[in-house]
């Protein structure tokens, strides 16, 4: 399929950083509406969003980038080095002011929707409609459960460092869709995908560990706007208890749950994610 959109690549460069990222634009819309889509540990940009764009409607502008320790973003020397995830939402900013997108709709999965929320949370004005695929952080109805998932992430990032990566990409595949019903194919592709820069993928998923440490989770979902939160059906049952849950408490907060779909449901139904995603950015300005 022809992608509709017109896309380039750029790239930002930021003192410690080369900021790889991809502009979509709608060549028939010129309404100005811009949305950036933010990605997860392991996985670049374009390969979480790209068939999905193809089926947005409603924004003349797309922003894919590549968060560091993933696709084609780099340090400087070519290296692998930690970084937090506050950096990753300094990076995020650096970029939207450098493009002077003043105002956007944000989306993200995974890492990608906790770096989301604390933009949202820095920059409560500039963010309009939100989307949340599966976010860092909101994974459990308490925080104990939440923290102590988190370990079991990092004992994943610590194969991800050793000669023994695929044990820990299989790992933290068991560990984030232990219900996933793949073929030996899907799971190969996944497995190749997450294993392009391991040690990237370790540094993204120890810079959520480290922010459990810092973050009040009550407060980040307090901050947040008008959020469409998406659930794959086949991911745990805690899980969709709290967004559930976030529904029931928040008039805000709108939860959807992907049947057929686990963890990897951005890859998995992107046609079907992209016209909720539509259809709520429609109510969304009908409520506005």
């Amino acid at each position: 399929m022809k992608h509709p959109f017109v896309i380039s690549e750029h790239q930002l460069v930021l003192p410690d950083q080369h900021l790889h990222y991809r502009l979509y634009r709608n060549p028939v819309l010129h309404n100005g509406r811009k949305l950036l889509l933010i990605h997860g540990a392991g996985v670049a940009g374009e390969d979480t969003w790209h068939m999905l764009t193809a089926f947005l409607e409603h924004w003349q502008e797309i922003l894919v980038p590549d968060l560091r320790g993933a696709g084609q973003s780099e340090f400087p020397d070519g290296g692998e080095y930690p970084f937090s995830v506050q950096t990753l939402v300094s990076d995020m900013s650096a970029l939207l002011d450098q493009l002077g997108w003043w105002q956007f709709d944000l989306g993200g999965y995974s890492l990608g929707g906790l770096v989301s929320m604390l933009l949202k949370q820095r920059y409560p004005d500039r963010v309009g409609k939100q989307f949340l695929l599966e976010s860092a952080v909101l994974d459990r109805p308490d925080w104990v459960s939440t923290i102590e998932l988190r370990q079991r992430y990092s004992s994943a990032a610590v194969h991800l460092r050793s000669d023994d990566r695929e044990q820990g990409i299989r790992q933290f595949l068991d560990t984030i869709s232990p219900n996933r019903k793949a073929s030996a194919q899907t799971e190969s592709v996944a497995v190749s995908r997450l294993a392009r820069r391991p040690l990237g993928f370790a540094h993204a998923l120890d810079a959520v560990t480290a922010a459990i440490n810092s973050i009040d989770r009550e407060a980040l979902l307090a901050s947040q706007g008008d959020v469409s939160s998406f659930i794959g059906g086949l991911s745990v049952e805690l899980m969709h208890q709290l967004h559930l849950t976030l529904a029931e408490q928040m008039p805000n907060w709108h939860y959807f749950m992907v049947p057929g779909t686990d963890h990897s449901l951005p890859f998995q139904k992107p046609r079907q994610i992209a016209r909720i995603m539509n259809a709520e950015l429609e109510r969304y300005l009908r409520e506005c």
